[in-house]
């Protein structure tokens, strides 16, 4: 469940980067009241640790993840 919502939270920082790059909007800012506000800044630092996070994600054994969603689908 945790690398899910670390997953989760990474795409939405990669699509508020894609937002920035593309149109210089910054969602996250806009929503939470600024880039330097402190909520802004929260989700900034969560999706930095969510990155991090997802780093292990390389280096899990395929075949646990296998066995996993098998042991779902039964």
């Amino acid at each position: 469940m945790l690398d899910k919502i670390a997953l989760f939270l990474l795409i939405v920082g990669g699509l508020n980067w894609g937002l920035v790059g593309i149109f210089q909007f910054d969602l996250v800012a806009f929503l939470f009241g600024g880039s330097a506000s402190i909520l802004s800044r929260i989700v900034y630092v969560l999706v930095a640790v969510c990155a991090i996070w997802c780093i292990s994600l390389f280096f899990k054994d395929s075949e646990m993840v296998e066995d996993t969603r098998t042991q779902y689908n039964r």
